[in-house]
């Protein structure tokens, strides 16, 4: 793979983390209890400990993804 695309892929896998985090924030916002009706206090949390849970897993990976192109792009051999 060509330095420059690697270095491109890395940075758009860092990028991605952003998005994981506003898609936490919008699922937060729309599961917070409210007073006249919805979801209650002990279902949200379930709801925000789940989710944060699969979003905490896919920026791990995609960290890990984006620290492996960026070290191809400067030309370092990574073992598996």
């Amino acid at each position: 793979m060509p330095p420059r695309i690697a270095k491109l892929i890395a940075l758009g896998a860092f990028g991605a983390i952003l998005l994981f985090v506003a898609i936490f924030a919008l699922v937060a916002w729309a599961a917070r209890p409210t007073r006249t009706g919805g979801i209650d206090g002990t279902q949200a949390a379930v709801t925000w400990i789940s989710v944060a849970l699969v979003i905490l897993a896919l920026i791990g990976v995609h960290v890990l993804v984006g620290r492996g192109l960026l070290a191809l792009a400067r030309g370092v051999r990574r073992g598996l």
